[in-house]
């Protein structure tokens, strides 16, 4: 589990010292996700510039420069490749023909090392799972819609990503991932972040909150892709759904499917401490992978949740464990 963060300021209104904050603001709002890493990306001088370091994002200091039109962010809770190679950090640095990028995911993707060997990919010193996702945009010689699509289809796991290319376009590929995307029209201003409490909490320190704005849906398949000027232009991708033990209770058999989101949230709740039998039995209940995910970070409302379940299921929720919360 990570986050994802940025911001798109598209009219040059807002004030740089304002923006430095704002992404100082996302960046620690979204260590609730992950602390191992944290890194930011922008455009300088038509140049990608990538600024990451193995750290919890309080402890760095992100400094875009006077006229950055937009800034990609990731702060990482790490599943593969050790974070003290900062190469398997993100964001990550890719170029399609003559154009260049920055690129993070939120999420876990299984069959990268398939992929690579399967579409004959360049072996690479980065671990990160998420890089094979760069390396599929490499292979297509081009970023659109078209390139975004081939690769979204290749990909198993669970992922929300997000890219920055040298011309200043952002681009959101919704997967089974979370992604929370307001508009401030009267500012000029796109904001973007993993979960609404993250995106609420930055706001805040900000004082951007008292302004007025309207969140933008992105639904799972949407590729969404905002230029430098504000214009909004999207796409689709077909997701992939997998069949799954955990929701037997659909009547029809052939609906018994579910998003990989679940399995990744299975495979990496054990990090914050919290039993995967006691994540399966809140899903098996109707609990949502976005509902679980926030109990991860706040144990209160684990706690609370699997009470209001074991009851149901005449159960009792032993004192000792809770107390480990």
């Amino acid at each position: 589990m990570c986050s994802l963060f940025g911001w798109m300021n598209y009219q040059g209104v807002v004030p740089n010292k304002v923006l430095k904050k704002l992404t100082q603001s996302l960046a620690v709002a979204s260590e609730e996700r992950g602390t191992d890493a944290s890194g930011i990306s922008y455009v300088k001088d038509g140049q990608i510039v990538i600024f990451k370091r193995p750290k919890p994002a309080h402890r760095l200091h992100f400094n875009s420069p006077e006229g950055t039109k937009a800034v990609l962010g990731h702060t990482r809770l790490t599943t593969q490749g050790n974070e003290k190679n900062n190469a398997n950090n993100h964001p990550f640095y890719g170029k399609t023909g003559a154009t260049s990028f920055s690129f993070a995911h939120n999420g876990i993707i299984y069959n990268d090392k398939e992929l690579r060997k399967e579409k004959q990919l360049p072996v690479t010193s980065i671990e990160t799972d998420s890089y094979i996702a760069v390396q599929l945009l490499e292979s297509q010689h081009k970023l659109d819609f078209e390139s975004l699509r081939y690769m979204s289809e290749q990909v198993q796991g669970s992922f929300t990503f997000s890219l920055l290319d040298d011309k200043n376009t952002l681009y959101l590929i919704k997967g089974s991932n979370p992604l929370c995307l307001l508009h401030f029209a009267s500012l000029g201003l796109y904001v973007y972040a993993s979960t609404e409490s993250i995106m609420k909490n930055a706001l805040k320190r900000v004082g951007l909150h008292k302004f007025g704005s309207e969140r933008i849906e992105a639904d799972e398949g949407d590729i969404i892709r905002i230029d430098r000027n504000g214009k909004i232009t999207r796409s689709r991708y077909e997701p992939k759904i997998y069949r799954s033990k955990y929701m037997s209770w659909y009547d029809d058999d052939l609906s018994s499917y579910y998003n990989m989101h679940e399995e990744i949230l299975l495979a990496y709740c054990g990090c914050y401490g919290v039993d995967s039998s006691d994540v399966e039995l809140l899903l098996e209940y109707g609990y949502t992978c976005d509902e679980i995910e926030d109990m991860l970070t706040d144990h209160s409302l684990l706690q609370e949740a699997l009470r209001d379940v074991k009851y149901m299921c005449g159960e009792e929720v032993y004192e000792s464990y809770c107390g480990a919360f």
